[in-house]
């Protein structure tokens, strides 16, 4: 299968702050890609080199088997960008700001920016200073999608979204995908990863830590445990207590489920729940256990 971004050994210092060290990542063309980690961990650094918008010390990047700094400005034509700060000229108006978007590609996109604010609700006559974080927003997806390219990027995008304008942002960005589009959505909402993810890599301290489909990562000999009755988790080796409540006890668990439910049958408990942990749960098994 062909890639559409092929990233390798990209290293980017700064002078003050942490940047990424010896990242490499493929991300085959009509996938679904999640990067996930926390602010700071090093996700919009790496996709603004993927971009060519800040230059990177060494590595290789190469976008639809082209390289980014000899064919940058053919890379970006067919990219659609969503920044995770929504920053526009703050006197303009909406419906200027989706056009001078549309200018930069040279296409007559009038068409799909109309359906696109149509189902994200954007009104195109305020301006930019009259409208909150979240309708920018908005008006970042229009802009990265109204042109229609192969590659969607976007990093940390539903922040300051309601959870309706979300749900519509993420059906828009599975029509594109089951198109043929390609899409590398950074976040560090990890529910956001795991309902709509094929694949995903975990960042932390500007290296990654894990790469792999979402339904691997999620794959682990840890599971979840509930149980109710008692007010502390069980005495056996293995256990990780996240938190308790009245008289329920939550817990990771990594061991002999045989163990566990020996142990829990001589104890006054009057239910349990053994379950998969959620990618949350994962996501900082992952980061715990590279401490």
């Amino acid at each position: 299968m062909e890639n559409a971004i092929e990233i390798e050994n990209l290293v980017k210092t700064y002078k003050k702050a942490r940047g990424v060290s010896g990242i490499s990542l493929n991300v085959e063309k009509g996938d679904f890609y999640g990067f996930i980690g926390p602010n700071g961990a090093g996700k919009s650094t790496t996709i603004r080199s993927m971009l060519g918008l800040i230059q990177k010390n060494s590595g290789t990047i190469r976008i639809f088997n082209k390289n980014i700094e000899s064919e940058k400005v053919e890379i970006l034509r067919n990219i659609g960008y969503m920044p995770s700060e929504a920053m526009f000229y703050p006197r303009m108006r909406v419906s200027e700001v989706i056009q001078m978007a549309a200018n930069a590609y040279r296409m007559d996109c009038s068409e799909k920016a109309s359906e696109l604010c149509e189902r994200l609700k954007v009104d195109v006559n305020k301006r930019i200073e009259e409208l909150s974080l979240g309708n920018r927003k908005k008006i970042s997806i229009v802009c990265a999608m109204q042109h229609k390219p192969d590659l969607y990027i976007f990093d940390e995008p539903t922040s300051g979204l309601d959870p309706l304008m979300q749900k519509e942002f993420f059906s828009l960005l599975s029509e594109v995908n089951k198109s043929g589009a390609t899409i590398f959505l950074s976040s560090h909402v990890l529910s956001e990863i795991q309902n709509y993810c094929n694949h995903a890599a975990i960042i932390k301290e500007g290296k990654l830590i894990a790469m792999d489909s979402v339904s691997n990562l999620t794959k682990t000999n840890t599971k979840k445990v509930i149980v109710k009755g008692i007010h502390e988790e069980p005495s056996i080796p293995g256990i990780k207590m996240l938190h308790s409540e009245n008289d329920t006890v939550h817990f990771m668990y990594q061991g002999s489920i045989k163990l566990l439910l020996t142990t829990l049958s001589n104890m006054e408990i009057t239910d349990v729940i053994i379950e998969e942990p959620s990618l949350d749960e994962t996501f900082m098994h992952y980061y715990e256990k590279t401490e």
